[in-house]
């Protein structure tokens, strides 16, 4: 492995280099220093060799901190390999032709950052779970269908996950465990829903979950007790009604649902400004907006008329113009639509009079 960096070093193209971290900073480490202090030092770079295969290494890997193989042609990393870097902290293997990672990963536990970006993973290795320090995670570009159900239950410590570009049409419900989670890239899949529990990712500040295109159609309530959430992206998916609760979102300064077919809050008001948005919806979440008016004394109008209502929601304007984001049909009142005797089934006195059992006949 030396005289393979030596020959590519001295050619000038290429590099498979043991970079010191400290070397050209301070002239390396005193004689005496701890043996954490030069677990500090080492970084393999192995990227752009153009590699199919990793040659076998006979030098120790157990004082490498980075190893960076991106930007080759691997097919797959060997276990025993992976088994050895019992300090690494970043690993990056981005653009190259991985189709699977190796379980050995889970050995890994001090990494810190991984990268692998860029290949043809359809799925990650429950062992990914195992690797408790870990902060950030870009699966980005690749052909993931799920995640891993219990990734979010261990990794208490992740701060960044991108797994944009994907195939996923889910995230697995521990994701609401990623209570240290501050960015979440989930754009460009076929995602359904989001994970209920949400609102437990306290600290998240930016959440990107744009270009779902028809798949996502709405948003959960727990959205709006995103109580860090400082920037939303939402563009171009399917959803026709924000939560009401997206009103209490005070740090939200960047926000965008271009591409969606939205009636509540309308787009003008969207577009309007973020202040505009959050009082409308706000409003209607305290029962103050416009129509709240019309959604008292629905039953004694009832009783008074002598009608009956189809509607779930009584004194809508229309099917979209609704909290609970339903899409239902424009229904009227039955009266004048249907005949006397019908009418008489529907009144109050008989929806309310305690029920008769009709008389036998013989």
């Amino acid at each position: 492995m030396r005289d393979m960096a030596e020959r590519r070093s001295r050619h000038g193209h290429g590099h498979a280099n043991v970079v010191p971290f400290g070397a050209g900073a301070g002239g390396g480490l005193q004689h005496g220093e701890h043996d954490q202090e030069k677990v500090k030092e080492k970084k393999l770079d192995m990227s752009g060799l153009s590699m199919d295969t990793i040659p076998h290494l006979t030098t120790s890997l157990g004082h490498i901190t980075t190893l960076d193989l991106s930007n080759n042609n691997l097919e797959s990393i060997p276990e025993s390999m992976i088994a050895r870097l019992l300090n690494v902290v970043v690993l990056d293997v981005r653009s190259n032709q991985l189709k699977s990672l190796p379980n050995s990963i889970g050995c890994l536990s001090k990494l810190r950052v991984l990268n692998v970006s860029g290949n043809l993973l359809q799925s990650l290795p429950a062992t990914i779970e195992e690797c408790r320090a870990l902060e950030e995670l870009n699966a980005n570009f690749n052909q993931l269908t799920r995640l891993p159900d219990t990734l979010g239950f261990e990794l208490h410590s992740l701060r960044r996950l991108s797994v944009n570009s994907n195939k996923l049409t889910s995230l697995p419900f521990s994701t609401s465990h990623m209570t240290a989670l501050r960015a979440l890239d989930a754009r460009l899949n076929c995602i359904r829903a989001l994970p209920e529990g949400l609102e437990n990712l306290v600290n998240l500040e930016v959440l990107n979950v744009s270009q779902n295109f028809h798949f996502l159609r709405e948003l959960p309530y727990g959205l709006g007790l995103l109580t860090s959430l400082r920037e939303l992206d939402i563009s171009y998916n399917s959803i026709s009604v924000l939560p009401d609760s997206m009103g209490c979102l005070a740090k939200l300064n960047k926000f965008s649902a271009v591409g969606n077919p939205l009636v509540c809050p309308p787009m003008d008001i969207v577009e309007q400004s973020l202040d505009a948005m959050r009082t409308y919806l706000s409003s209607r979440m305290n029962g103050t907006g416009v129509n709240a008016k019309k959604k008292k004394g629905w039953l004694p109008r009832m009783v008074k008329y002598n009608t009956f209502s189809a509607r779930m929601t009584p004194g809508r304007k229309s099917a979209h113009d609704n909290s609970e984001g339903f899409s239902m049909s424009d229904y009227h009142s039955l009266n004048g639509s249907a005949s006397p005797g019908f009418l008489s089934m529907l009144s109050p006195r008989r929806l309310f009079s305690p029920r008769r059992d009709s008389p036998k006949h013989h």
